[in-house]
């Protein structure tokens, strides 16, 4: 199957890339593995115009929009291997079809690692969660925790304290020292060095965190920076060039969101420090404007 530009994922990122392409009237197709991200949240919120809505509500009403555009076409599958020839790229599928693309956009997003704490896995996305601009406005003036998963959770505890009372849990293994300490603080931060060995609360809500030396303290909303992997095989089938953030690793990509590879694009949490559906979707709409200049300029 040949086409303009293959878009692999079907999310926020890939779907906001695809609507610029369609409107620039190239052929597109997204295919997706429907396996987002976001698929764990029960809302996407400070999304403009959709403030609320479940991320599979967005979706659908973004494919019901780009479908009545005749050059678009979503193919359910999961990519499987890429490679490189004279006139773009050939994407082979698990369900067998192979689609050759001038260009090629990767939003295939990342892999949460989520804390083997248990109750965490059973509660992310709705009281356990990473992005108060998100989710936190829903869980505001309530006992709120930070799971210290490396330093970049003091910063994340120091904000936290603007949707309510926030204690930081170190987890007895990273412990805020000097000026990073006096900010906690003064932003009213407190401070638990004892681990969380459990969560506990009526399903997906949470009531209370049992402590390694057997307290119990009330705690309805707690905020965790996953370690993201970059899972993608085409990362290293196509020897993209990687990049350090404040968040991880992720692929560099330059104002356009081409990667070091010409002719392939990486939008969404693959190339985003700054991770969010908000985020996704400015990235995505800047990769498909990227891909389609690279189709004029760049023959």
């Amino acid at each position: 199957m040949d086409t303009d530009v293959l878009i692999i994922g079907g999310s926020f990122a890939g779907l906001s890339a695809a609507m610029q392409l369609v409107r620039g009237r190239r052929k597109v197709v997204v295919l997706d593995a429907k396996r987002p991200r976001n698929r764990f949240a029960k809302a996407s919120h400070g999304v403009f115009c959709l403030d609320g809505k479940t991320p599979e509500e967005i979706r659908s009403t973004a494919l019901s929009q780009l479908q009545a555009y005749s050059s678009f076409q979503v193919v359910e599958d999961t990519a499987d291997t890429v490679d490189v020839h004279e006139e773009g790229f050939a994407v082979a599928a698990q369900g067998g079809t192979t689609f050759k693309a001038k260009r090629l956009i990767l939003a295939i997003g990342i892999t949460d690692q989520l804390p083997d704490i248990p109750g965490v896995k059973e509660r992310w996305g709705k009281s356990v969660i990473h992005c108060p601009y998100c989710h936190g406005y829903e869980l505001s003036d309530r006992p709120l925790g930070v799971l210290a998963t490396s330093e970049l959770s003091f910063h994340q505890a120091a904000m936290i304290p603007d949707w309510g009372a926030t204690t930081l849990f170190t987890q007895g293994q990273f412990n805020p020292q000097g000026e990073v300490l006096d900010h906690l603080l003064a932003r009213g931060v407190m401070l638990e060095e004892a681990p969380i060995t459990q969560l506990e609360g009526e399903g997906d809500s949470l009531r209370e965190v049992v402590l390694a030396d057997g307290r119990k303290l009330p705690l309805e909303g707690l905020y965790v920076s996953p370690k993201a992997e970059l899972t993608s095989p085409f990362i290293d089938q196509l020897g993209l060039e990687l990049e350090e953030s404040f968040t991880g690793r992720i692929v560099k990509v330059d104002g356009f969101k081409e990667t070091s590879v010409k002719g392939v694009f990486a939008a969404g949490d693959l190339s985003n420090p700054m991770q969010s559906g908000t985020f996704a979707i400015a990235s995505g709409t800047m990769a498909g404007v990227g891909a389609h200049r690279s189709l004029i300029f760049n023959q």
